[in-house]
């Protein structure tokens, strides 16, 4: 089993790292410093790195990388990625020997068109679709596309830890209080979150049942949800468009 290092970057993002002995894989790279600081203080070697989508914070440090090592570059065939050398759609199975693992890509369109998630071993690297308590905005794709994806990384084992991108749960959290103020589990997570920020502790990954208990956007078909949406859209009924609503809501909350 591989073992799977946290890199902060920028304001809010995280570089997921992937080590097991001297080899390495890292996720979503924006940056390549703070990368090639953990990969010399480590004594690792780059072997191969993933990109989910191509906004910059996600890629912007992948030429940097490939200057110090002849990595691998797998993304997304429909976007445009920085060196890539192993195009995917969606629906492959890649092996990555040096780690022991391997990876199913799902395509999960919705913040960008062509983006994907790599879901292996347990764990699901997300990029921008689905965070702690929350989603990505829909920068290019539809409100059905976004829906359908995070349908789909739902309906993973319930035990998934989540990798997502950015430390976003504690914002989304005041969000999914005010649509979904009766939710216990969700007053529990606020609770735990408030006391992990304050300690300046990271609040991901998370799993899969733990979304689906407490994020709202995952949660369109609950009958307070259901009703906190009406009270905006009345004409909203069916779970796509309550999380129509609840994404519009979300981007002016």
């Amino acid at each position: 089993m591989f073992d799977v290092i946290r890199i902060p970057a920028f304001k809010d993002n995280y570089i997921w790292l992937l080590r097991k002995g001297a080899s390495a894989l890292v996720v979503d790279p924006g940056d390549a410093c703070p990368v090639l600081e953990v990969l010399a203080r480590d004594g690792l070697t780059l072997e191969s790195i993933l990109i989910t989508h191509h906004h910059a914070d996600h890629q912007g440090g992948v030429a940097g990388l490939l200057s110090h090592f002849p990595a691998r570059v797998f993304g997304p065939a429909a976007e445009s990625i920085t060196a890539l050398t192993q195009p995917l759609h969606g629906g492959e199975t890649i092996r990555l020997e040096f780690l022991g693992v391997e990876f199913r890509i799902i395509a999960v369109p919705g913040h960008t068109l062509g983006h994907i998630a790599y879901y292996g071993s347990g764990s699901l690297f997300c990029g921008d679709t689905l965070f702690g308590a929350g989603c990505g905005r829909l920068f290019e794709g539809s409100p059905a596309q976004m829906h359908d994806s995070l349908t789909r990384l739902a309906a993973l084992p319930d035990l998934t830890a989540v990798y997502c991108a950015h430390e976003y749960t504690e914002a989304n959290l005041r969000f999914a209080l005010a649509v979904e103020p009766g939710n216990s589990d969700l007053r529990k997570r606020v609770d735990e979150v408030a006391v992990a920020r304050a300690r300046g502790w990271a609040t991901v990954p998370s799993t899969i049942a733990l979304e689906k208990a407490t994020n709202p956007f995952l949660r369109c078909s609950e009958p307070e949800i259901v009703a906190s949406a009406q009270r905006r859209v009345a004409q909203a009924k069916n779970a796509l468009e309550v999380f129509t609503v609840l994404r519009e809501w979300k981007n002016g909350f």
